[in-house]
């Protein structure tokens, strides 16, 4: 894929210019994310898979006025599934599924498939999620920490990731898309995306020939090369995905486009500041 990457001259630019934008974006989905925690206990919606509960997969013609109805248990979400007429996915946070089985075929309603996940199994879940996140973190830094073996274009790496994490936290608070297995999945790949991308910049400006303009140039030529490349792709499969009503994918690759947009912004505004700090103002002498 050829993209047309446009010239940036770095030169009309403050490093306080380049950083404004991409802190107030972080700012802002920092306090999305703080005002979701006071307000439901939780920085974003979990899933099933974290929260214990039932899932069932039922086909009627019933509005969701009705469905909701026919149960006597509260259905805590309805969604229609894409590419299916009049297919729903149920969500209840009831994990004995027998009894919600019972009061759907008694409804008339045509079961294609029904799944339970216990409250204590699911926060086991919840809690390996978290541990896995920030090992994946915390491994990241270690390693970038060890390449570079100076603080500034280390902690650019780090703050460009960890912002490209909160961001799609954020963004998922605001479009209500839960945090699943899957999601988890999604947040871990946005870490290796963000962390190839700083590397490639800053091992173009610190190690190789040339003036700090011109190595940022032949970095981005290759970076944003990459980084649309991908988005492109994860526009694509969730489009795809979602006509052909596939679950969970369209969750994914929305999340990865938002995670690989903050990179874009983070990577050429913020991470490029902080280089152009080290190199141009005394610290690198």
């Amino acid at each position: 894929m050829d993209v047309s990457v446009p010239k940036i001259d770095y030169t009309d630019y403050t490093n306080r210019q380049l950083v404004a934008v991409p802190l107030a974006v972080l700012a802002f989905a920092s306090v999305v994310l703080v005002v979701a925690t006071v307000l439901s206990g939780t920085p974003v919606a979990l899933g099933i898979e974290f929260t214990g509960g039932t899932e069932m997969q039922i086909v009627t013609g019933d509005s969701e006025a009705k469905i909701r109805d026919n149960f006597d248990r509260e259905v805590a979400s309805i969604t229609p599934i894409a590419g299916q007429s009049d297919s729903y996915q149920l969500t209840f946070q009831e994990d004995n599924a027998d009894p919600l089985l019972d009061q759907a075929e008694d409804a008339g309603y045509e079961v294609e498939s029904v799944g339970e996940r216990s409250a204590s199994f699911a926060g086991d879940s919840q809690r390996q999620a978290l541990i896995g996140l920030a090992i994946a973190f915390a491994g990241m830094a270690a390693v970038v920490g060890l390449l570079f073996r100076t603080f500034i274009p280390s902690i650019a790496v780090i703050v460009s990731a960890f912002s490209d994490i909160v961001i799609p936290l954020g963004l998922m608070r605001l479009f209500d898309i839960e945090l699943t297995l899957g999601t988890v999945a999604a947040l871990l790949m946005i870490i290796g995306y963000s962390v190839d991308s700083d590397l490639l910049l800053n091992n173009h400006v610190l190690r190789r020939h040339g003036d700090f303009y011109t190595s940022t140039a032949r970095a981005m030529r290759t970076g944003v090369t990459m980084t649309v490349t991908s988005i492109a792709a994860m526009v694509v499969m969730t489009i795809v995905s979602y006509l052909f009503g596939i679950p969970l994918l369209p969750d994914v690759g929305v999340i990865l486009v938002f995670g690989l947009l903050a990179d874009l912004m983070n990577t050429y505004l913020l991470n490029v500041s902080l280089l152009r700090y080290y190199k141009y103002e005394g610290i690198a002498k």
